[in-house]
């Protein structure tokens, strides 16, 4: 295609469908409004949210379950600052968000104008490219690039662009950027690595995030069915391997399960698919420290600056997950072209399993005046469907639910990861909705979180109407800080209660979406059922038990110690 005369507005508007982008997310600003005002025509939806982190995320959910670039644009300043939290949740999910972040003009900069800032610094650290249009006719050009380096970065990406700069006339080509991919990676770390495999006595696999984000599950489950290789999930990516599986032990991590870290714990070999090995996703739990020392590790990622750098590796390699695991199970062939299947190591998993589920069971039928948060959980997950897709939130029993929610395929699971910023599920399933509408999409959050990012997005939801299921755990209290506040300083509760909270329940019926309440485990099936069934935006209460006897271990064991105290110096100075 030939270069055309057009205005800026025209070459970013058509630069994002070339890209593909059918939704962007956003408030209304008047730095943006000559492109947004070709939205319709140009067959983009632009969908109004409540704050601009709920954009972020909702562009960040639709990345992760349609594997594209998406974009969120915000007003200059204010509007774009909302937009760091969010983004930097995309940068650890590697997700490729496009922020579209208008600024003040070009020849009022540094004047100190009306919502003006430098908006370039405050996204350096969590975006892995970012660009200012320094003129207006290269705004397909550079507008083309965040897109690219979103996709061969595999993360989020800032096009800043002044706002006159969406005004003029310049000549323009339009085309879509280039589908590229890192490959298996380097002939000889393939090699090392099936001489390692093949050698092994026990064998394990950590499926990451990049299995499930590169499409790679299938070739994964055949390289672990050559090996009878058991496979655990990385911290939160639970649709990294399907649970079914007779190989499938759960995740590891925080609140993870025990069966996974009792069994990776036996490995002389541990392959990392797809993972950078963050140090929270494999700290100790449930006093258990997992990690096979000893072991020797394979790490298989695409971003080279990740091998290596939270552990010693033995083989390292920069590819692609799927591309990788492929020609890794052609060389294993070739050395051992028939194994047979080791039935030692499926009993093992199978008893390592059922042992833990029975630990699960007996935990959420302790005796509760409420309903306990993991019996809550627990028919929950019975009751999703199998294709569903969950959001959680950041923490207690958003945590908790690591150990219930199941998956039998990728993009299911998307969560704040070790961001873990409050307020990430609600936006997630916006954007998850939209990018499979025709699957049952659930957002999981605790009553703290839901006051900071998804309460008012339920106006969004039902204004653009995106029928997702928010589920609300109420226990009345940030529970994650009160758990540290009952082991490291003596039940002195300071912030952590959330006494008097309202029926949100009632609230979303207000806002126009339906609302239930449920206070029993024998409600909480047929409640989720009728509300997926309702085709309707609905928000389900869950009134839980709070307080000690219920919550889980405290997110950052490793990281408090027991507070000295001299509380007697304050009781003269009238302290309350």
């Amino acid at each position: 295609m030939s270069k055309q005369k057009m205005v800026p507005s025209e070459a970013l508007v058509e630069t994002l469908v070339a890209e593909g982008v059918k939704t962007v997310f956003g408030i209304v600003g008047s730095a943006f409004m000559d492109a947004l005002d070709l939205f319709p025509n140009a067959g983009i939806r632009f969908v109004s949210v409540a704050h601009e982190q709920a954009a972020c995320h909702a562009a960040d959910g639709l990345a992760r379950v349609t594997g594209r670039p998406q974009c969120c644009i915000g007003q200059n300043g204010p509007g774009a600052a909302n937009f760091v939290s969010a983004m930097t949740a995309a940068f650890w999910a590697h997700s490729p968000v496009v922020a579209i972040t208008p600024e003040t003009g070009s020849l009022g900069m540094g004047t100190g104008g009306f919502q003006e800032i430098d908006q370039m610094p405050m996204f350096q650290a969590q975006t892995v490219y970012q660009v200012r249009v320094n003129r207006a006719e290269r705004m397909a050009e550079l507008a083309r690039r965040a897109f690219y380096m979103a996709k061969v970065e595999h993360g989020p990406t800032q096009l800043n662009i002044p706002r006159d700069y969406f005004y003029g006339v310049c000549e323009d080509e339009i085309y879509p950027t280039l589908e590229v991919s890192m490959g298996a990676g380097p002939r000889r770390a393939l090699e090392e690595a099936a001489a390692l495999l093949t050698a092994a006595k026990y064998p394990v696999i950590l499926a990451g995030g990049g299995v499930s984000q590169g499409d790679a599950v299938a070739e994964t489950k055949a390289l672990a069915n050559h090996l009878t290789a058991p496979v655990v999930n990385s911290y939160l990516h639970n649709d990294s391997f399907p649970n079914h599986d007779p190989l499938s032990v759960g995740p590891i991590g925080y609140c993870g399960s025990q069966a996974a870290m009792h069994i990776i714990a036996k490995a002389d070999v541990v392959l990392a698919l797809g993972s950078r090995l963050g140090p929270f996703g494999t700290l100790p739990q449930y006093d258990i420290d997992y990690w096979p020392a000893g072991a020797k590790l394979i790490q298989v990622d695409v971003n080279p600056k990740v091998l290596g750098l939270s552990r010693r590796v033995d083989v390292a390699s920069a590819a692609d997950a799927k591309e990788f695991a492929s020609e890794l199970l052609t060389l294993l062939k070739a050395r051992t072209p028939e194994p047979r299947p080791n039935l030692s190591v499926l009993r093992e998993i199978e008893e390592a399993n059922a042992t833990w589920n029975t630990e699960l069971a007996k935990w959420s039928a302790a005796p509760t005046e409420l309903m306990h948060p993991r019996r809550f959980l627990e028919e929950l997950a019975k009751a999703t469907p199998s294709d569903a897709i969950v959001a959680t939130d950041i923490g207690n029993n958003c945590s908790m639910a690591n150990s219930y929610f199941k998956f039998g395929g990728p993009r299911q699971h998307l969560s704040a990861l070790s961001w873990g910023n409050c307020g990430f599920a609600m936006g997630a399933a916006m954007g998850a909705k939209m990018g499979a509408p025709d699957r049952p999409v659930l957002a999981y959050q605790g009553d703290g979180a839901w006051g900071i990012g998804g309460l008012a997005e339920v106006m969004t939801v039902v204004r653009e109407k995106i029928p997702l299921i928010a589920i609300v755990a109420n226990n009345h209290e940030w529970g994650a800080e009160k758990k540290n506040q009952i082991d490291y300083y003596d039940n002195r509760f300071v912030g952590s209660n959330l006494r008097e909270n309202p029926s949100f329940a009632k609230i979303a019926e207000d806002m126009g979406a339906k609302g239930y309440r449920v206070t029993e485990p024998d409600q909480v099936g047929d409640v989720l059922r009728e509300a997926i069934s309702s085709g309707e935006p609905c928000v389900i209460e869950g009134i839980i038990e709070g307080g000690e006897q219920v919550l889980a271990e405290p997110f950052r064991r490793d990281a408090l110690k027991p507070a000295y105290r001299r509380l007697d110096k304050y009781k003269d100075l009238n302290v309350q």
